[in-house]
């Protein structure tokens, strides 16, 4: 696996596919630049060789060019945070993007604008790809949030430099964790996936059985098993048609020696708001009319157990409605299961929207080994699949 280590990028053109697609507010203010400061270490690397950045990247869906959605929004927070004088050129490819390119000398930055701007771009166009592989020496993929799709700009691109493309930091790490919990993991090996809906998670149980010792099915999904083996829910959600599946899941895990810990008490309330009523209730004993929105104390006392004797731990939906204030304690408490966890050796990784917001909004960022950039990506990896952006660099 080529990495930025097997290159000095003195005097050469480093191009390099970044994810800057950030959230920004009505004034165009980035509200999170994780995603920039992910990408700084490869970025320094490059220039502390005597190099040039030239970065292109995606932001938002845009239909055609679209003011919100330019990057030229984001070159004062890059500029900040890199501490690098940025340059911006109104087009990823053509005469004026050239042209910027080749003016660009080393240790100096350029932002490209936003590459869905063209259509060829997310249809994986190879005029698109050679355009843009006019601009640099050295290609780097440095997107895992983007590497699970065969764009232009993450895959195809990379025929165009047979020897000189390569992951970058931000890639590599996000790469090696995901191969520590599903390959190379200290034993036991625990994974906990939680969210609403079975369905989403599907795959993913069925790849992780043969990699883990223990799995922990909490939030949503956790109604859908207590109900296929007969418990009384009440108005918890439940996707009764994958009730079979539940029961076969539980059933092939056995057979893996794999253990199985469900929710046996949760917080339930009498609506879907922060101030419902609330009381703890035995999962499989949800009053009518009540539902569960959040793992119980018996719960909680019992997936510490399970966290503590782990020594890699794959983290992956929360265990609770943990945007309402008095449905987040489960949450919570794994994050602090999981963080005592990590100090004590284990290795733990959390990835998946729903689990990274928690993590970030409770402040265990610091406190577990590695927070994943990519949702969609991250997923695929754990389903099994080959992302295209990473097999690119790999050919």
């Amino acid at each position: 696996m080529k990495t930025l280590n097997d290159f000095n990028f003195k005097n050469k053109k480093a191009l390099i596919r970044v994810d800057f697609n950030v959230p920004l507010d009505e004034n165009f203010n980035i509200t999170d630049a994780t995603r920039i400061m992910a990408a700084k270490p490869t970025i320094i690397k490059i220039l502390e060789d005597g190099g040039s950045c030239i970065l292109m990247s995606h932001l938002g869906r845009p239909k055609g060019v679209q003011n919100q959605f330019s990057l030229k929004h984001i070159i004062d927070k890059i500029e900040d945070i890199i501490g690098v004088e940025t340059q911006f050129v109104k087009d990823c490819i053509g005469e004026e993007a050239q042209q910027a390119a080749a003016n660009l000398e080393p240790g100096k930055i350029l932002v490209l604008e936003n590459l869905r701007f063209h259509d060829e771009e997310t249809k994986g166009n190879n005029a698109f790809a050679e355009s843009l592989a006019k601009l640099g020496d050295i290609y780097v993929n440095d997107a895992f949030g983007t590497a699970h799709r065969a764009h232009a700009s993450t895959t195809i691109v990379t025929q165009f430099f047979p020897e000189n493309k390569c992951f970058g930091y931000l890639l590599e790490q996000e790469i090696k964790s995901i191969d520590k919990v599903m390959q190379t993991g200290e034993k036991p090996v625990l994974a906990v996936l939680g969210g609403a809906k079975v369905s989403s998670k599907i795959t993913i149980i069925e790849n992780i059985l043969d990699k883990v010792d223990h799995l922990i099915i909490g939030g949503g999904m956790a109604f859908t098993f207590i109900k296929a083996q007969g418990g009384k829910i009440g108005n918890s959600i439940c996707e009764d048609d994958k009730m079979p599946l539940a029961l076969e899941i539980l059933r092939v895990a056995k057979a893996k020696n794999v253990q199985i810990h469900i929710p046996v008490d949760v917080v339930a309330a009498d609506d879907f708001s922060n101030d419902a009523n609330k009381q703890i209730s035995d999962i499989t004993a949800i009053p009518d009319g009540w539902e569960g929105v959040d793992a119980g104390p018996k719960s909680i006392a019992l997936f510490h157990d399970v966290v503590m004797q782990c020594k890699t731990i794959l983290w992956n939906g929360p265990l609770g409605v943990f945007e309402m204030e008095n449905f987040a304690n489960g949450t919570i408490a794994l994050g602090n299961s999981i963080a005592e966890a990590t100090k004590n050796g284990a290795f733990s990784l959390v990835g998946g929207g729903d689990s990274v917001a928690a993590v970030k909004q409770f402040g265990f960022e610091k406190k577990v080994s590695y927070v994943s950039t990519g949702g969609g990506a991250m997923l695929e990896s754990l389903e099994g699949k080959t992302l295209p952006g990473i097999a690119a660099i790999l050919e």
